[in-house]
């Protein structure tokens, strides 16, 4: 690799790292936070889970936006865009005074969060051969990944930083101005020489980029989109509802506490392990889609063990959130398959949009399991159901889509 294809995966990390951080910190500090805030426990089981929605929503509106954006103004202007929106709303969110507040500001950031990634991807992918453009994309996520370890320390132990500065905050505010203040530094390593040389050529075509009706007009590229995100869907059933509230089935299965940080923690663990696993297997395979078929396999199995133990230890279900982590770790393969199925001129919208609709699917996924715990009065079985759904879509998605590690990129729709 070339010395501007290192900084190019060396600054995606780094942005990465920082999106990871800020995406899961809400579920990290969202008891400490909602409880300064004046709420009680029953009130805090609802707000998590709308506020969470918020966040979630606004990516999904951001993947459309900082698509459509990488694919006419460029892969670098999304960048570093979308890490100044979210670090300015992480940032304000330590100073939330009421719902209302913190409501808007999960949803700002959310936008923001929702463009990092696929400008990342975008860039590497276009940067790198094809025959490493797969190991750019392990390291951008294996590192990044290990932003929600740091969140989780931060959120945990913020009173350290409190006594090095002479702060009088509380840990959740600390959180969020430490990812504030991660996100606005890395606005100092913007270099317009990171542009990706197929968009370069590109830019000057008469030809339409960052444009829907490339979707919505021809079937085959549609089907490859929906396949796509379909192969995602377990990755944020398994973080969005099984990891972010572990609290909850510990409790139901086990009657024991936990703590969802340390969840949150070892998931991520989890997730860059199998993040650097697959990216491995996959190059020794030369296959993205038997790699992902071999983790889904793997993760089912991790699910029925995690949801139907009985086990008295704490340290059980934070060993099976890691081995969760470890089954979710396709995302690397999910992601730069995705960017491999797309032409140059709507690759940064397909890249940006698949992750984030992914990670979208967690609001039907959590209103489901919502609904059916009301029905059912059981979480377990009620989140089993949901987790069973999510596995056939997911199959489906990776057996109908082209194995993409040996596609040339340079083409458009």
């Amino acid at each position: 690799m070339n010395r501007k294809a290192w900084i190019i995966i060396i600054v995606a990390s780094l942005g990465y790292f920082v999106d990871i951080y800020d995406l899961v910190l809400f579920n990290i500090v969202k008891k400490e936070s909602l409880t300064t805030l004046g709420f009680s426990l029953s009130e805090i089981k609802i707000h998590e889970i709308s506020l969470f929605n918020y966040q979630m929503v606004g990516m999904l509106i951001g993947g459309v936006l900082w698509g459509l954006m990488g694919d006419k103004k460029g892969r670098v202007v999304v960048l570093f865009g979308s890490i100044l929106i979210y670090s300015l709303a992480n940032f304000l969110n330590a100073f939330v005074m009421n719902l209302e507040q913190y409501k808007i500001l999960r949803f700002i950031a959310g936008i923001g969060l929702a463009g990092e990634l696929g400008a990342g991807i975008t860039l590497v992918s276009e940067t790198l051969d094809q025959k490493k453009r797969g190991l750019g994309t392990m390291i951008i996520v294996t590192f990044g990944a290990l932003g929600a370890v740091v969140a989780a320390l931060v959120g945990n132990k913020g009173y350290y930083i409190n006594n090095i500065f002479g702060w009088d905050f509380q840990n959740w505010q600390i959180a969020y101005i430490i990812g504030g203040a991660m996100g606005f530094l890395l606005l100092i390593l913007r270099t317009s020489n990171l542009e990706s040389h197929l968009f370069k050529e590109n830019k000057n075509k008469e030809i339409k980029k960052g444009d829907l009706w490339i979707l919505l007009k021809d079937r085959k590229i549609l089907k490859k989109f929906i396949y796509c995100t379909l192969i995602g869907i377990p990755i944020w059933y398994m973080v969005g509802t099984l990891s972010a509230l572990a609290n909850r089935f510990a409790l139901a299965n086990s009657q024991i506490e936990i703590s969802v940080a340390n969840c949150i923690m070892w998931t991520y663990v989890g997730l860059s392990v199998g993040d650097l696993i697959s990216g491995l297997l996959s190059q020794i395979l030369k296959s993205r889609k038997k790699v992902v078929f071999l983790y889904l396999f793997l993760s089912f199995i991790f699910v029925n063990i995690y949801l139907f133990s009985k086990s008295q230890n704490p340290n059980f279900y934070y060993f099976m959130n890691f081995l969760l982590g470890c089954g979710t770790g396709y995302w690397a393969l999910f992601v730069i398959n995705s960017a491999e199925q797309f032409g140059t001129n709507f690759r940064a919208t397909a890249s940006t949009m698949i992750p984030n609709l992914v990670r979208g699917s967690v609001v039907p996924i959590s209103i489901a399991f919502q609904y059916l715990s009301s029905v059912w009065e059981d979480e377990v079985y009620s989140a089993y159901f949901v987790g069973v759904l999510c596995f056939l879509f997911a199959l489906y998605g990776n057996f109908k889509i082209k194995d993409g590690f040996h596609n040339n990129l340079d083409f458009n729709h």
